[in-house]
């Protein structure tokens, strides 16, 4: 187990899978995004960064900033901002607003003292080394700088883990598979302050808890499918498991009614 699950991490944070595969373009990161839609309360997570944005000035930094969905806001409703989006994948950032560099984030291509602000939004689990991404995070952050970063609980969707669970037992025939892949256990709000604390002094930490429910497992589906660029860490045959896994789960919801799913993520802002 414990092989596996340090095969599945080191899989996290592979370059290559993530700029030619996981995020080569905006579909997987999308879908993952969609099954927020059925989450209560919904939280605007553009909107609370920009409100933790209020004070701010100038340079911000979006690094690893995805399809954009962060940079879009900003350059909507704060134009005096000089936002740059950036990310290790190319394809990715094709359809995001410029500027944009293509850059990883363990060396990052700005100069010390240079951001007024660095969003580092659900992608801290991606780098291999976090300690020294975290280093060059505070090095581009003026003093009175702010970061903004994002991550999910080790307990967030613990009810997708145990279907996956359940379906991929089935597959192989037996009582409970090989967990799924999960992306942001290297980086959970649970680790989140002890990494943050060794390069930032005031860190306050904002949980967003909520609950989704499905009656349709198509967007359970979808999620699950987005993951398909691990799928060779998932010691389980991906596609048929998917599939199993939204039998089981329009079983469940047929005989139970709507399928309850736990969601916990939250913001770190933090200062020098």
């Amino acid at each position: 187990m414990t092989s596996n699950t340090a095969q599945q991490d080191a899989a996290v944070a592979d370059k290559s899978i993530l700029a030619n595969s996981a995020y080569a373009d905006g579909r997987h990161l999308a879908a993952r995004q969609s099954i927020y839609r059925w989450q209560q309360p919904q939280y605007d997570l553009p909107g609370i960064v920009l409100e933790e944005l209020a004070g701010t000035r100038g340079t911000v930094l979006d690094i690893g900033c995805g399809n954009g969905k962060f940079v879009s806001r900003l350059h909507k409703d704060r134009p005096d901002l000089q936002v740059v989006g950036m990310d290790i994948s190319a394809g990715i950032l094709a359809e995001v607003e410029k500027p944009v560099v293509v850059a990883d984030a363990q060396v990052l291509p700005f100069a010390d003292d240079s951001a007024d602000a660095v969003l580092a939004l659900h992608m801290l689990y991606h780098v291999s080394d976090i300690e020294a991404t975290i280093k060059e995070l505070a090095r581009v952050l003026r003093p009175d700088g702010v970061l903004i970063a994002s991550t999910n609980s080790d307990t967030d969707k613990r009810e997708l883990d145990q279907l996956w669970a359940k379906a991929a037992g089935d597959v192989l025939g037996i009582p409970k598979g090989p967990a799924r892949v999960s992306l942001s256990s290297r980086f959970s709000l649970e680790k989140a302050c002890g990494y943050l604390g060794a390069a930032f002094e005031d860190i306050r930490v904002r949980e967003l808890p909520g609950t989704i429910e499905i009656t349709d497992p198509a967007p359970i589906v979808a999620h699950l499918a987005s993951y398909e660029s691990w799928a060779d860490e998932c010691g389980v045959p991906f596609h048929e498991t998917v599939s199993h896994a939204a039998e089981v789960a329009a079983s469940t919801i047929a005989s139970k009614g709507p399928l309850k799913i736990t969601c916990l993520g939250g913001i770190l802002v933090c200062r020098l």
